[in-house]
């Protein structure tokens, strides 16, 4: 049978929210209406999950991580402590007119981030960009544009220093193109923009 999600007291979800089974939404955490989050996920302390921002199962968002609509975010991704993934192209609390914007005066953008994805504490990653599956953006990074799968980068803006395997460490260039992941012994070997393990 399949665990209920646990959303303590002080989180403030939106009844419009679906939570899926064994996730936990902890302290002072916000869920906003139409967020749909898949099983098993982790919202931490303070984090906010903006309204209809879609996550798959598996995905960790630490405390006060800030996932702006309309993120997507697929299985097994990893958001680190105030990670924030931004929506705006052009932000302005107000139009050229002196009004106050509201919804309608500006187009949202969202931030992707595919299967097994990892962005490091504090880091930024300004949408619209997607980060690529297996990748890795280290702490304190500002993402300004798309991550190829199983990249590492770093730095401001971000740019790329290697490839990572699925353990999250970074890999030992062989030769020839391929590279070894000290940790689990696989090999990759590089593809078009990207890498991708070699079967054993």
């Amino acid at each position: 049978m399949a665990n209920e999600p646990r959303i303590v007291d002080s989180a403030d979800v939106s009844d419009q929210a679906q939570i899926g089974d064994g996730s936990s939404v902890w302290h002072l955490a916000q869920v906003r209406e139409h967020a749909v989050l898949g099983e098993n996920c982790v919202i931490g302390r303070g984090a906010y999950i903006g309204e209809g921002v879609v996550m798959g199962n598996n995905c960790k968002v630490q405390n006060y991580a800030l996932v702006y609509e309309p993120a997507r975010l697929a299985d097994g991704v990893f958001i680190g402590p105030a990670v924030v993934l931004t929506n705006d192209h052009y932000p302005r609390a107000i139009n050229p007119d002196g009004t106050l914007k509201s919804a309608s005066d500006w187009e949202q953008v969202g931030v992707t981030l595919e299967t097994g994805a990892s962005v490091g504490a504090r880091s930024v990653c300004v949408a619209p960009v997607t980060i690529g599956a297996w990748s890795l953006v280290a702490a304190g990074s500002v993402v300004t544009k798309d991550v190829p799968p199983h990249a590492i980068v770093a730095g401001v803006p971000a740019t790329q220093k290697g490839w990572v395997g699925h353990a999250g460490v970074k890999l030992e260039q062989l030769g020839d193109g391929t590279w070894a992941c000290p940790h689990s012994g696989d090999i990759y070997e590089e593809f078009e923009n990207t890498i991708r393990k070699v079967a054993k």
